[in-house]
C-alpha cells in the first residue's frame, strides 16, 4: 500500500486554508449532517454554529494497493490448540472494544464518525447553499445613511498608532540628503585635496592643517542633521465615506384565531426565523412588521405575535388591508425591498377568500418582491388554498406551501427558494 504525502509548504494562515480545503471536500456529508441537525434542534438557535458528525468510511484518505489475482505465495502461523472442525467459543461479555467512542453491539451496528465543529458563518452558508431570493433586487435608498472607513492617503498630523514608518523614512531620507549633499560634495574635494598634498614634495604643513580642520568641520555639520525630525513624519490618514444602505422589511402575518393552537404557532415562528436569517445576509438592515389578525388585524410586537391568545373566527383579508396600508405610511416601494410570509391552517370564511385574491393581484403582490404562504394542516386544503392556487399561476413572486410537522419546515423553505430560483 503506498501513501502520498503533501509536502508542500503552508501559508500563514493555514489553519484556515486547511479548514476550508476540509469542508469543500466533504460538503455533501456535511449539509447532510446539517440537514438531519435541523431537524432535532430548534430553528431559532440558527445563530450558533453546529456540531456535526461524518462516517469515518468517508473521509479515508485514497491509497493504492495491489489488486487481487496472480500467483502469491503467504507463510500462515499454526497454533497449537484447534484443530480442523473445532467449534470457538464466544469470550465472556458479548461484545469486543474497537477504537472508536461508541459501545460495541453482537449485531455488529456500531460506527465509528468523526465530529468536529463549525461556525456560525459556515453553519449558515451551508444552511443556505444554492438558495436565492426570487426576484431580488437591492433599490436605491438612503434613509439610514451608513458611513464607511477608507485610505485616504497621507497626512502630516495624527495619532501614533497610525504613524506609517516606511513613509516616514522616506522623508527623512530625501531631508538629510537635500541638506547634507553640497557639504558631501565638499567633502570629498577637501579629502582628495587632502590626499594629493600629502604626496607632494616639499610637505606644506599649514595648508595640510587648513584640509584637515575643514574636513572635520564639514563632518561635524553633517552629523549634526538628525536622523528623524517632526518635519518627516507621516501619518495614514482615513476618511468617511457615505455608502447607500440596502435595506428591506419582512411582513410577518398570521392567523390567530381560535383554530390556531400553540405548536402551529410554534412552526410558524420557525419558519419566519429562517426568512429573517436568509433576508438578513443579503440586506444590511431589515425590518420586521408583524401583523395578527383573526376577525381584526392589528400590528403588534414579536412576544405578542407568537404568544398572546384570541378566539373566535377568521378572516384573512383584515391582514392583507393592513399590510397595505402600512406599506403606503411607511415603505415605498422604490425605496424598500419588501417581502411577506403569511402563516394559517387554512381557515377562512368562504365569501372572504375571493377578496383576499383580488387585495394579493391589486394591491400587494404588483409591490412586493416576493410573497410566500404556507399552510400549517394536515386537513384537506379550503377554499384560501384554492384561491391562492390561482395567484401561484399568474404572479412569479408568489408562492405556497403545506406544512405538517415541524420536520417540515426546513425542506420546504428550500423548495420555495430553489424553485423560483430554478425559475428565474
Amino acid at each position: 500500500m503506498s501513501y502520498f504525502i503533501d509536502r508542500r509548504l503552508n501559508g500563514k494562515n493555514k489553519s484556515a486554508v486547511n479548514r476550508q480545503r476540509f469542508l469543500r471536500r466533504y460538503k455533501s456529508q456535511i449539509k447532510k449532517s446539517i440537514a438531519d441537525a435541523i431537524n432535532k434542534r430548534s430553528v431559532t438557535d440558527t445563530g450558533s454554529g453546529e456540531s456535526v458528525s461524518i462516517p469515518v468510511d468517508d473521509i479515508r484518505e485514497p491509497s493504492f494497493h495491489q489488486g487481487g489475482g496472480g500467483e502469491r505465495t503467504r507463510v500462515h502461523p499454526g497454533n497449537d490448540q484447534f484443530i480442523t472442525h473445532d467449534r470457538i467459543e464466544r469470550n465472556p461479555g458479548g461484545g469486543g472494544s474497537g477504537s472508536g467512542q461508541g459501545e460495541a453491539s453482537q449485531q455488529g451496528e456500531g460506527e465509528d464518525s468523526f465530529s468536529f465543529s463549525i461556525s456560525k458563518d459556515e453553519y449558515l452558508d451551508l444552511l443556505f447553499d444554492d438558495l436565492a431570493l426570487p426576484n431580488l433586487q437591492k433599490n436605491n435608498q438612503n434613509r439610514l445613511t451608513e458611513y464607511k472607513v477608507h485610505r485616504a492617503g497621507y497626512s502630516a498630523n495624527g495619532v501614533p498608532s497610525n504613524i506609517s514608518v516606511v513613509r516616514s523614512l522616506q522623508n527623512s531620507l530625501a531631508r538629510r540628503t537635500a541638506m547634507t549633499a553640497g557639504k558631501r560634495r565638499l567633502l570629498a574635494e577637501c579629502e582628495l585635496a587632502l590626499a594629493e598634498l600629502r604626496c607632494q614634495e616639499p610637505a606644506q604643513l599649514l595648508e595640510e592643517e587648513r584640509l584637515e580642520r575643514e574636513i572635520a568641520e564639514l563632518k561635524a555639520s553633517i552629523a549634526r542633521v538628525p536622523f528623524i525630525d517632526t518635519f518627516d513624519l507621516r501619518y495614514k490618514n482615513f476618511e468617511k465615506r457615505a455608502e447607500p444602505s440596502s435595506q428591506a422589511v419582512m411582513f410577518c402575518l398570521m392567523d390567530v384565531s381560535g383554530s390556531m393552537d400553540q405548536p402551529t404557532k410554534d412552526m410558524a415562528k420557525r419558519f419566519y426565523i429562517l426568512l429573517y436569517l436568509f433576508l438578513s445576509r443579503s440586506y444590511k438592515n431589515v425590518e420586521v412588521v408583524y401583523i395578527r389578525h383573526h376577525t381584526q388585524a392589528k400590528e403588534v410586537d414579536e412576544h405578542e405575535f407568537f404568544y398572546s391568545q384570541e378566539t373566535g373566527g377568521t378572516i384573512v383579508s383584515s391582514a392583507l388591508k393592513l399590510m397595505n396600508e402600512v406599506i403606503r405610511e411607511r415603505y415605498d416601494p422604490q425605496q424598500w425591498n419588501i417581502y411577506a410570509a403569511q402563516a394559517s391552517d387554512g381557515d377562512n370564511w368562504a365569501d372572504d377568500s375571493p377578496l383576499c385574491h383580488e387585495l394579493l393581484a391589486a394591491e400587494l403582490l404588483p409591490v412586493v418582491r416576493y410573497y410566500s404562504y404556507i399552510e400549517i394542516t394536515r386537513r384537506a386544503h379550503q377554499t384560501l388554498w384554492r384561491e391562492y392556487e390561482q395567484l401561484q399561476h399568474r404572479f412569479d413572486n408568489f408562492a405556497i406551501q403545506q406544512i405538517r410537522e415541524p420536520e417540515d419546515i426546513y425542506p420546504v423553505f428550500r423548495e420555495l427558494f430553489q424553485r423560483q430560483t430554478a425559475g428565474n
